[in-house]
């Protein structure tokens, strides 16, 4: 291991609980929490705000030249694009649905890939996603993948949803999250699945701080090993 300090990678279908859990699990650990699917988000933005048509045939050319010229980074828990905070935006469902059509753009996923492993390159980072243990670091010192009942994860969604003054019928929240599984699971470049060593927990009936405490023993017990 040339890193000092480890890189834990936590990958899972969309609302199984990846970014509570890796934001709880690094302030526990005094590591550094990159959210993955919030630097394509980062870019569903700055694609929308261009006026580049998802449907285009000149999608990834569109694309190339927009990746060239924007700036994606992390100031804590904060993400960035081109200098303005766009936290507070990254949660809008179309701009969610955005982020997973462009994310199976082979430009957008070379560039992503990128600027994750510069993010993690030191060690000390919890990092989540959906191809982390996978394509970004198949070398992670400890992998997870964290999945959850299809309702389970809908309810959740549901209520994230409400809570922001966007709600939308349970059906429809439920639906849209076996279309985001379908194409993560079956687009050609890094499809969402477990890595062959990580370590798999479903979260439909355990609580935030179990699984955190499961991920923490198990990342001593790990790196006490190497």
């Amino acid at each position: 291991m040339s890193r000092t300090r480890p890189v834990i990678a936590i990958d899972g279908p969309v609302g199984a609980g990846k970014s509570t859990v890796a934001r709880a699990l690094a302030r526990k650990l005094g590591f550094a929490y990159v959210n993955t699917g919030a630097m394509y988000r980062a870019v569903a933005i700055a694609a929308r705000a261009a006026g580049i048509d998802p449907d285009s045939p000149a999608l990834a050319a569109d694309l190339e030249r927009l990746l060239g010229r924007i700036r994606i980074a992390f100031d804590g828990e904060r993400i960035a694009l081109d200098g303005r905070d766009v936290s507070g935006e990254i949660g809008d469902p179309a701009i969610g649905d955005l982020a997973s059509r462009l994310s199976t753009i082979g430009v957008v996923r070379e560039r992503m890939r990128e600027l994750q492993r510069a993010a993690g390159r030191d060690g000390g980072v919890v990092m989540e996603g959906r191809d982390i243990g996978t394509a970004i670091f198949p070398d992670a010192e400890a992998k997870f993948f964290l999945t959850a009942d299809v309702n389970v994860r809908a309810a959740r969604r549901h209520a994230e949803l409400a809570a922001k003054g966007a709600p939308a019928a349970f059906e429809d929240v439920r639906e849209q999250l076996l279309e985001r599984d379908r194409r993560d699971r079956e687009r050609a470049l890094a499809p969402l699945r477990p890595a062959p060593d990580a370590i798999e927990i479903d979260s439909t009936a355990s609580g935030v701080d179990a699984v955190v405490e499961r991920m923490r023993r198990r990342i001593e017990e790990l790196t006490r090993a190497v």
